[in-house]
């Protein structure tokens, strides 16, 4: 089945996530998770946020990609994966079930972030690990125990390759020039799935069509040179279609080597072209002025592959270039997004100092990202990379024309009057007249978010390129979206994050927002208002990145299924950021002079798969509806804690309770507890199961 190039505009029906979608992973149905995508023209380029964690990507979909124009969101592997003691980036390679509880999230919050990138048209792309399973034995990120390699919830030893099928005598592929070791043997000891059966075909299909069902719209195939072409073409022919009525989109990983070759995969997939990236660290790191001839260089044909500079292992491995490249790499992202070819990615990752590092965690887990720290470097939403993702939508198809070497380091080039750009590879600024094929007139220099104009006359224009950077402009309007003064390095010192937290319950097909007077928060306009992550419910919570040193005001809103809005009743509230991150708590209705919070503790027991909630007399516990009841944190189990806020000066009672993972609920025994707030704040309760 062939899966081609991903669509240009991203259209969806409506679509709720059943609970029966979550059986295969394991989790827990949403109580609203109607999907619907912005129907707006968007482009075909690919933000790789690479082991980012769920939350952020949702953020991240919501506030950059969806604003900037990208049209597809690549990210990790979602099952769950080995946890070993140094938290390695590349646990997530070593499978350990195919629960979707994982490093970045739980399934609940995965969904979640599927429905908010679908909201800010984006599609999503995960990684799919189905080569292999883990060669280590261990623990894995939900609890999974492996003592035997060929033994995992999914599989047994006659699903994997042996003696039978691989020649070497341990096992492992030994010669990377022999197709039999390539495919039948194990990569690094990583146990080799038997694709060639229906039953592992079946399987893997399976893994696959539980995130299909919740709206994930396609894969990049890790290793999928190890995998013969017809077995994955086997395994593509069991997918469902997407949820939008389509077929997945499929992109291929064939690492370079001697066998098997990138067209071998074609009628399987589009392939990443690592020739592409080599031919960009050679002219970047070398002469630019080589680019003129990189069509005919020997990459892969447009029509078959996904380019891409740079990837988790080459970035690490020295064969591409990297974040560490300063300027020059992201001068390389801008001529890859400039350059008519194949579908671009931009690469947005965590900074490292050695090879192994994991991202930024807590006992594993994946942190929320935060560009402005200085631990991960966010191209994606970089000034210039955010201006060339719309001029790369804007130019379209058209051709490549009036290509112009200036020197070994400059060079422009046009698309057929559709835009032009040029770029600067020099540690000088350079001024040139180019020929750019575009109207006369004024134009905004989209590199630095329209800060300069350009002037075309008589069809040529004098550019001033700075060092290290580019001129590109395009023929239509051009107003900044996101990044707008951030000017370096792919993070911005100017933001900040804000985490707001709201306690609201809902009904089925109603979502939670947060708009305010920044406008970061939509500036009042509730079509702008950012969705709110429904995946902790009833408390909705979202990550926005805010101006330092601001004092906005803000509130919360509630939109059906029919867009219809609802206002909380309370007056605004308000905040003042520093140059540190915010953490806002709220509760539907409850104004911010007129509440107070309480933390719950409780010492509970539990069974794998069971969690504590909270609930009580007061709206802001639930009213005793077990269904609205707050889910309590097993960060420091046996005791379960929240941060909940109730009004101040007010008597109520409350009750623990334990839901399993089918929602059944046990109420602890006794009579309800009772509490009393007054006009403080920081009050806590510690309370044992009974």
């Amino acid at each position: 089945m062939t899966r081609h190039r991903p669509p240009g505009v991203f259209r969806r029906t409506a679509s709720a996530v059943a609970a029966g979608a979550l059986a295969l992973a394991g989790a827990v149905a949403l109580p609203a998770a109607s999907a619907h995508a912005d129907t707006t023209a968007k482009g075909d380029v690919i933000a790789n946020l690479w082991e980012w964690n769920w939350d952020s990507i949702a953020s991240e979909c919501t506030n950059v990609l969806g604003p900037a124009g990208y049209g597809a969101v690549q990210v990790a592997p979602p099952a769950e994966s080995l946890k070993q003691t140094n938290y390695y980036w590349w646990d997530v390679y070593q499978p350990y079930s195919y629960n979707l509880n994982s490093r970045f999230g739980t399934a609940a919050k995965f969904a979640s972030m599927i429905t908010a990138c679908h909201n800010a048209g984006i599609k999503v792309y995960t990684d799919a690990v189905i080569n292999h399973t883990a060669a280590q034995t261990g623990t894995g990120y939900n609890g999974t125990t492996i003592t035997s390699k060929y033994d995992t919830p999914e599989w047994d030893r006659s699903d994997y390759h042996d003696s039978s099928s691989c020649p070497t005598s341990d096992l492992t592929i030994q010669d990377y020039s022999n197709l039999t070791q390539v495919q039948n043997c194990e990569l690094l000891g990583l146990p080799d799935l038997k694709t060639g059966t229906d039953h592992v075909r079946t399987g893997l299909a399976d893994y696959l069509n539980s995130q299909l069902a919740l709206g994930v719209d396609g894969f990049r195939v890790d290793a999928a040179k190890h995998i013969p072409e017809t077995d994955l073409a086997a395994i593509e022919s069991k997918l469902t279609n997407t949820t939008s009525g389509t077929a997945p989109y499929v992109f291929q990983e064939i690492y370079p080597g001697s066998t098997p070759q990138p067209s071998d995969y074609y009628s399987s997939g589009d392939v990443l072209d690592f020739t592409y990236a080599s031919k960009l660290k050679s002219a970047f790191q070398g002469n630019v002025s080589d680019l003129e001839s990189l069509s005919s260089s020997g990459i892969l044909p447009a029509a078959n592959s996904v380019s891409f500079v740079t990837n988790h292992d080459t970035e690490r491995n020295g064969l591409h270039m990297s974040y560490k490249d300063g300027d020059t790499y992201k001068l390389a992202n801008l001529f890859q997004l400039a350059y008519k070819w194949s579908t671009p990615t931009v690469y947005a990752s965590w900074e490292w100092t050695q090879s192994d590092q994991a991202p930024p965690n807590s006992s594993g887990f994946v942190t929320n990202t935060d560009c402005s720290s200085g631990s991960w470097y966010c191209l994606d939403r970089d000034t210039a990379v955010v201006g060339m993702v719309a001029w790369h939508n804007a130019v379209d198809t058209a051709a490549v024309s009036n290509w112009q070497t200036k020197s070994s380091s400059v060079i422009g080039f046009g698309r057929s009057g559709a835009g032009f750009f040029a770029l600067n590879n020099g540690s000088s600024s350079a001024t040139y007249s180019f020929t750019t094929g575009m109207a006369d007139g004024t134009y905004s220099n989209v590199i630095d978010g329209g800060a300069t104009k350009v002037t075309v006359s008589g069809g040529s224009a004098s550019l001033t390129v700075p060092a290290k950077s580019a001129v590109a402009f395009y023929n239509s309007s051009y107003t900044c979206t996101v990044g707008c003064d951030d000017t370096g390095g792919g993070s911005s010192g100017s933001t900040v994050s804000a985490t707001f937290h709201e306690y609201a319950s809902t009904t089925s097909g109603t979502n939670v927002y947060v708009v305010g007077s920044i406008s970061a928060l939509g500036s009042w306009d509730t079509s702008k208002a950012i969705q709110l992550s429904s995946s902790g419910y009833p408390i909705w919570s979202g990550e926005v990145s805010v101006p330092t040193n601001t004092s906005f005001t803000f509130k919360y809103l509630k939109k059906d299924s029919s867009g219809n809005v609802t206002w909380e009743s309370n007056a605004n509230r308000s905040a003042t950021t520093t140059t540190s991150a915010i953490t806002l708590n709220n509760s539907w209705n409850v104004a911010n002079a007129d509440a107070t919070d309480v933390t719950f503790n409780e010492y509970a027991t539990t069974d794998y798969g069971t969690n504590v909630y909270v609930v009580g007399s007061v709206a802001s516990l639930g009213s005793w509806n077990t269904s609205d009841a707050i889910p309590l944190s097993s960060a420091s189990y046996p005791t379960w804690s929240k941060l909940v806020i109730v009004p101040k000066s007010t008597a109520f009672e409350y009750k623990f309770l334990k839901k399993d993972s089918s929602g059944n609920v046990t109420w602890e025994s006794g009579s309800n507890r009772s509490y009393t707030t007054g006009t403080s704040s920081g009050y806590t309760t510690s309370d044992s199961w009974k």
